[in-house]
């Protein structure tokens, strides 16, 4: 177990200096400034569950978890049980990892647990949860000797993104800064070669989203799994690209907040676009399947069973079980999507029959 502070350091000067950077230097990239508020957002709260600023699937039910654990464990199963070592990318407060671990025990699978995290705050949480647990900075210093299992679920969202803005040309969406008002502008004009053929004619106004650091994420991974075996799962809000749309957003008490206010106070998140993340796993040697929606792999994963069997052993639960069925499954069961990429020598996942990227 890593050693964590009693109580997270808060720094509370972060638009000052967000702002005296701009002052110094001129307008930063979006990528920057994104990167920069949840660098601080992140390592000084725990921001889930009701008193924090949003709830995750794993936090509105013990069956999300579960579920993904047995997925998990049907393919380790299939593949002929090797030895493995389970990752989680961003794992919140480790509950999903707890959830998991006890569905994957059941059916004889006790890997080693390694999460990706460098929030002091959320360690703390996990490290309650997951005692066991590994904890890395980053996913370059996962164990390389064995299979890796990797769970992603709302991690590619929280990573920085580049926006593009279409003004009479194509240009990088900049952040400006006045005293302390953050605002977006646009910044030098860029080459047409930069800009997929289909969307170099699109109208004003128009922004085009990509994600450099989770293309960096998803090849490193996928050229992992690819020489070592395994899979991933990636569980996120998103779209088959590419799009255009700007989908940049802040949250902070479960509301919808100005991204562009308070940097480092509320959570900076955007879509994730599957279609590009299937297609850098599969330039690393890797097989992409999907995405499916998040109703669709839940549903093939049995939650009705599930939410049937946790019913009859707690009548009492019988309600807010099947209101947490309906969150899951109605409310975020479309707009969640799943990725999976496995090794090439790897069985099919459940839930991806017919889904092959």
């Amino acid at each position: 177990m890593v050693d964590m502070p009693d109580t997270p350091v808060t720094d509370t000067a972060l638009p000052e200096r967000l702002a005296r950077a701009i002052a110094l230097a001129g307008p930063i990239p979006v990528a920057q400034y994104m990167a920069a508020a949840n660098t601080q957002y992140y390592a000084t709260r725990d921001p889930l569950g009701a008193a924090g600023d949003f709830t995750t699937a794993p936090e509105i039910s013990q069956m999300f978890g579960e579920l993904v654990g047995l997925w998990c464990a049907d393919l380790w199963d299939r593949a002929g049980r090797p030895e493995v070592a389970w990752v989680e990318l961003g794992p919140g407060r480790g509950t999903l990892a707890a959830d998991a671990a006890r569905a994957m025990a059941k059916a004889g699978l006790e890997p080693p647990v390694h999460f990706v995290e460098t929030s002091p705050a959320l360690r703390a949480a996990q490290a309650e949860r997951v005692p066991a647990a590994t904890w890395h900075d980053a996913v370059d210093t996962l164990p390389a000797d064995r299979p890796l299992i990797v769970v992603a679920n709302e991690f590619f969202d929280a990573l920085p993104i580049r926006q593009l803005v279409k003004r009479e040309q194509w240009h990088e969406r900049l952040v400006a800064a006045q005293d302390l008002l953050f605002l977006p502008i646009a910044g030098k004009p860029l080459p047409d070669v930069v800009i997929p053929e289909p969307f170099r004619d699109a109208p004003a106004g128009s922004i085009l989203e990509t994600s450099p650091a989770a293309v960096t994420i998803i090849r490193g991974l996928a050229k992992r799994i690819a020489a070592q075996g395994g899979a991933l799962i990636a569980i996120d809000y998103g779209y088959e690209g590419p799009a255009l749309g700007d989908t940049l957003q802040a949250v902070r008490g479960h509301a919808f907040a100005n991204p562009f206010e308070a940097p480092g106070e509320h959570d900076l998140t955007a879509h994730v676009d599957f279609t590009t993340l299937a297609a850098a796993a599969q330039a690393e040697g890797a097989v992409a399947w999907g995405p499916v929606t998040q109703r669709d792999l839940l549903g093939a994963l049995g939650i009705d069973s599930r939410t049937s069997a946790l019913a009859k052993a707690s009548p009492a639960r019988a309600e807010s079980l099947a209101a947490d069925r309906r969150r899951l499954m109605d409310d975020m069961g479309t707009l969640f999507k799943a990725l999976a990429i496995t090794a090439p020598n790897w069985p099919t996942p459940a839930a991806f029959t017919g889904f092959g990227a």
